[in-house]
């Protein structure tokens, strides 16, 4: 099968086409025949050596990046009863693990996974993947965020973004997104009730007493997020990089923060199914590439403007 392989961090030159050995599953694993997956910009941070390169390479030569997918099942292993050969199915792989879906075929645990609805694309699923997960593990599984509540979702025009707003829409809070002013009306376009220009508004001239932010952003946004956010209110952080230093001085503000890593889960991609089926939640893509042109796509990623999802089908 064909592949893309990662012998060095780097630029997107190391990233190697290659023939390799279709996957051999286990009984509790399913193969799939990929169709599409979708580029994150954790793709790129372990491409250049950081993120997860360490924790892969230190227990694999090669590595195949890529986590999300939407494929058909090609084979099912023999305790697998969920899926069978023909099945449309799509998820996170693995995550934070090697989940090597950079590749024609992709060995993958059946219970991550869940039935692609028929009435999408294999694009839109594959969308909906790791970058939909975390919306919904930071709104529901820890946040538990409640209809009223007023939250803010940084960079609400991004992968994570787009759908945290429609998520929280859903379950009826009041949502402000930050964005540039381009992407305004894309944002309120997904439900959100403000936009704030992140270029021109200062946050906290803005907005006040917020129940629950979402921070993907990290850096620039973390001192006004916690400062935006009411007393015993809850901020997320998404990136990796604030440290526990950081987190323990922000805490004694009294306002709740803590970062996450998204996890690869079956239930939770079942709830992302239903809400796809639904029409409650959509995938924007912005561009799709072919496998060819994986090193464009992770450019593309790379400028940190991307709007909704980057897909590469395979």
């Amino acid at each position: 099968m064909k592949a893309i392989i990662l012998n060095e961090a780097g630029g997107v030159e190391n990233l190697e086409f290659t023939e390799w050995p279709v996957p051999i599953i286990q009984a509790d694993e399913v193969l799939i025949q990929a169709k599409a997956i979708s580029i994150n910009p954790v793709d790129i941070k372990t491409r250049m050596g950081k993120s997860l390169f360490n924790e892969l390479k230190s227990k694999n030569k090669t590595i195949i990046l890529g986590w999300d997918i939407s494929g058909v099942v090609a084979e099912a292993g023999a305790a697998v009863t969920q899926f069978k050969k023909g099945d449309e199915v799509f998820g996170m792989i693995n995550f934070p693990g090697h989940g090597k879906t950079y590749a024609e075929y992709v060995a993958a645990p059946a219970s991550q996974l869940a039935l692609k609805p028929s009435n999408i694309s294999h694009e839109a699923a594959a969308a909906a993947t790791l970058a939909a997960l975390t919306a919904w593990q930071a709104l529901c599984t820890h946040a538990k965020v409640r209809k009223g509540q007023k939250i803010l979702i940084h960079a609400a025009a991004g992968g994570v973004g787009h759908y945290a707003v429609q998520i929280a829409k859903h379950i009826g809070a009041y949502v402000i997104g930050t964005a540039s002013a381009g992407n305004r009306e894309f944002v309120l376009s997904l439900g959100a009730d403000e936009h704030v220009d992140y270029k021109t508004q200062r946050l906290e001239e803005t907005v006040k007493g917020v129940d629950f932010v979402l921070d993907s952003i990290g850096e620039a946004t973390i001192d006004s997020s916690v400062a935006v956010t009411r007393k015993g209110g809850t901020v997320i952080f998404l990136p990796a990089g604030i440290t526990d230093e950081k987190l323990k001085k922000l805490n004694s503000q009294g306002v709740e923060c803590y970062r996450i890593l998204v996890e690869s889960n079956g239930d939770d991609m079942k709830q992302i199914a239903a809400m796809l089926e639904h029409g409650i939640i959509k995938s924007h893509i912005s561009r799709v590439y072919p496998f060819a042109k994986m090193a464009e796509a992770h450019l593309q990623i790379e400028t940190g403007k991307t709007k909704g999802k980057i897909i590469v089908t395979i």
